[in-house]
């Protein structure tokens, strides 16, 4: 480790000078619609727009200017970033304006990641979720989970969530996040936010103790652990309605992926368990609009008793099929079938659908299936043989 990194730091030696110019960055990726600035020694800054990295300068960013960076962001905490390597914290850029921030050592010196969070709490109908969702800040207990790969929007869909339960019912919320990255104020809830490793050492340690806090709903940032897992599951068999998220591609995967971390002696109590105390999942994935903006296209999951019946007989293979089938009556979905509807609304191009779809060639078939049904006048457009149009279809209604 270069001696200069295990200094500890003198705040009036810096003239924030290298900040200053990342904080001109960061305007010019809020202003831009962007969602990530990437910032790395030895390279040029660049961000996430639209999906895509994309460079917003040519100047390099030396190794040497990339560590003072690092010391005018942290200041006082720069010596945890040498012990821990990386450190996660958020940076309130203006009063309308709040980064999450991973900053982490590599092999050409410091990078930094600055993720965009928006100060107001979007709701689940601004977000164009799917009505459905609405029932999941109705629940009273159990367990709701959010999945998705990094950056795929569900921490904003829980942020929405809780808000929702906030504005409407008479609850007490505990949240623990790492770090927080939406701020809720008490209105008709009381809501408590603890952030790891600045209000309490663990996930696990402030799960335990928060059953002893008197909560109605719970909220994990995200189940990472077994022993996180455990108390989750318990807190929801034991009448609190526990929001969490993992890093899963959908409900089956999801399923699978908790009840993998336990020990094979432990797992059929595990899943008798989350059949019990499962009431959804929403999983996502973000999907460019043809405004050139992007939206979530979801799965979701709704616990009915078949659902309960595959999850307690290890017959997780057959959820895609049950959700499929359920779309009418309980409102659930797969990919797929939010894929389809994203795109008869008019929001995605078909190549999108194509691209972000489950299976593209089912897509296609569903496709061909509407067209020919719209060809032959059963959704009330005129008789007769009729050449399929994308754009006249936008907005029939089924």
């Amino acid at each position: 480790m270069n001696q200069e990194t295990t200094h500890h730091v003198n705040v009036s030696d810096l003239n924030f000078d290298v900040l200053k110019k990342i904080r001109g960055y960061l305007r010019r990726m809020v202003d831009a619609g962007g969602s990530d600035l990437h910032v790395k020694a030895n390279s040029i800054v660049r961000a996430r727009i639209n999906g895509d990295i994309v460079p917003l300068s040519g100047e390099i960013l030396s190794k040497e200017d990339a560590l003072i960076f690092a010391k005018e962001l942290l200041r006082t905490r720069f010596p945890e970033l040498v012990e821990k390597k990386e450190l996660d914290l958020v940076y309130p850029f203006d009063e309308n304006t709040r980064f999450r921030i991973n900053i982490f050592f590599q092999m050409e010196g410091i990078s930094a990641v600055f993720r965009l969070i928006p100060v107001k709490i979007l709701s689940v109908d601004e977000l164009n979720l799917p009505e459905i969702v609405h029932s999941f800040a109705e629940m009273e207990r159990g367990l709701v989970l959010v999945t998705g790969v990094t950056g795929s929007g569900k921490s904003t869909t829980l942020a929405a969530l809780i808000d929702e339960i906030n504005r409407t019912r008479r609850k007490h919320i505990i949240t623990i996040e790492d770090p927080i990255e939406f701020v809720h104020k008490d209105r008709k809830c009381i809501i408590n936010q603890r952030s790891v490793g600045q209000d309490t050492i663990s996930f696990g340690n402030a799960l335990r103790a928060a059953l002893r806090e008197d909560p109605d709903i719970i909220l994990v940032g995200e189940m990472r652990d077994m022993e996180t897992i455990e108390i989750a599951l318990h807190a929801a068999d034991t009448g609190h309605l526990v929001f969490s998220t993992l890093h899963t591609l959908d409900a089956k995967e999801t399923i699978n992926r908790i009840i993998s971390v336990f020990p094979t002696g432990e797992q059929n109590r595990v899943r008798m368990t989350l059949a019990s105390v499962i009431k959804g999942v929403i999983s996502q994935r973000l999907i460019p609009t043809v405004e050139g903006k992007r939206t979530a296209a979801l799965e979701i999951l709704i616990r009915t008793p078949r659902i309960e019946q595959l999850i307690a007989e290890n017959r997780d293979i057959e959820i895609p099929d049950t959700i499929a089938e359920g779309k009418e009556l309980y409102k659930s979905q797969t990919f797929d079938q939010g894929i389809l509807d994203l795109f008869l609304n008019g929001r995605i191009s078909r190549e999108d659908a194509f691209a972000f779809a489950t299976s593209a060639s089912d897509l296609k078939l569903r496709m061909e299936g509407l067209s020919t049904t719209v060809e032959k006048g059963k959704l009330g457009v005129d008789e007769g043989p009729k050449v399929f149009k994308e754009d006249e279809y936008f907005g029939l209604k089924e």
